[in-house]
């Protein structure tokens, strides 16, 4: 099982955007993750969070999670981020930080179907700051 930073600096290598928003995995659990990023390179022109960068942030968190499970079942397979949508509830004037958690029953759902279909889907919900938006994501791993 790949460690935090591991995982952080594959997703900063693999998406540039991330390291120029400054991406960092701060907890990572087997069900769950934390991930900041510092409100400077995120700010729009108001002072608080740039919507787009919260976006990002957001589905990044749960892309990180489902590779981390992933990778934790031995499993090789193409991630991609089939439906994705945010409602933004108020301003972010600090770091940005995004958290997610999926139950155990859930991640043997998750892994039971690809291990039958060769694919399989997980939904997501990632909470930004203190309710300050919400993502409900799709994601999809196939062979």
């Amino acid at each position: 099982m790949a460690s935090a930073i591991d995982l952080q600096q594959k997703i900063r290598s693999a998406i540039p955007l991330s390291d120029e928003m400054q991406f960092e995995i701060v907890e990572l659990a087997e069900n769950s993750i934390c991930v900041r990023a510092p409100l400077a390179p995120n700010v729009n022109i108001h002072g608080t969070g740039f919507a787009g960068s919260i976006y990002s942030l957001a589905v990044l968190t749960g892309w990180a999670l489902v590779t981390h499970i992933t990778a934790s079942q031995n499993i090789s397979s193409e991630l991609v981020v089939s439906k994705a949508e945010i409602r933004y509830l108020k301003p972010i004037d600090g770091d940005i930080v995004c958290r997610c958690e999926v139950t155990g029953s859930e991640i043997n759902q998750f892994i039971r179907y690809f291990e039958n279909k060769g694919r399989s889907r997980l939904r997501l919900e990632i909470k930004v700051g203190s309710n300050q938006a919400v993502l409900n994501a799709s994601y999809h791993i196939s062979l």
